[in-house]
């Protein structure tokens, strides 16, 4: 058992492959590792890998997304004319500010659980934001971030080694002993081919509205916070 190394493992973890002795480890490999125990069936395999269980997998699999996007485009309520008066004005307020909001299809679970607002009296965003710790496999979801608040003070509560809350900061400690000039903070560029993925960097100091302008944003930005002292795979543009 990759838990509590004292007993013989009986189970394996459809989702991260971690060996488990009993509920209870299953339970707190789930709860160390963020790992929902769910097989990621998108995941990758090479060529000299691939058995009839992957092609099976991988045909259900397109199975399951043609009967998603037919129910979505199904759903009432993507014909409801006070759901597109919404979209329209949040991407039409985006477009305003140079950013360009792409919205999903209801049933997307980006769009069911997006709750990005556009405040007209302060003429402000309210974003909601993912914020991803590769580092420490943690992710993080706030919502109504105002879009005047800087990358900086958003950061604050989670790798702070002063005001960041406790718990957090025991997950994130690698974070938090970091110098805060290691810390990058990337942004997936979006439209680009999978064989060509590529990370804008981001700028602490400046707000998040600044920073979004110009890019490309599928319903909500998800920030990825890395450290230049460890390795990553996430390739910034221009390097």
């Amino acid at each position: 058992c990759e838990t509590c190394s004292k007993e013989e493992a009986k189970y394996r973890c459809p989702r991260c492959m971690k060996y488990s002795c009993s509920l209870l480890c299953v339970k707190k490999h789930k709860l160390a590792l963020s790992c929902n125990g769910v097989r990621d069936k998108t995941a990758f395999v090479a060529v000299n890998e691939f058995t009839d269980l992957n092609l099976l997998s991988d045909y259900r699999f397109l199975e399951d997304v043609g009967r998603t996007a037919d129910a979505a485009a199904r759903h009432c309520i993507v014909h409801s004319p006070a759901t597109k008066r919404l979209l329209y004005f949040l991407r039409n307020k985006a477009r305003g500010c140079n950013i360009e909001l792409k919205t999903l299809p209801v049933g997307f679970t980006k769009r069911r659980e997006n709750s990005t607002t556009f405040n007209s009296m302060e003429n402000k965003f309210y974003w909601h934001l993912k914020l991803i710790f590769p580092h420490c496999h943690a992710e993080y979801t706030l919502k109504g971030v105002p879009d005047d608040k800087t990358l900086a003070d958003i950061l604050k509560p989670y790798i702070d080694p002063v005001e960041s809350d406790p718990v957090v900061c025991q997950r994130l400690k690698i974070y938090t002993a970091s110098p805060q000039s290691d810390v990058r903070i990337l942004m997936k560029i979006e439209n680009r081919s999978r064989n060509s993925v590529r990370y804008n960097e981001l700028d602490a100091s400046r707000s998040l509205l600044d920073n979004l302008k110009g890019k490309v944003i599928i319903e909500y930005p998800t920030l990825f916070v890395v450290l230049k002292t460890l390795k990553n795979d996430m390739v910034v543009l221009g390097q």
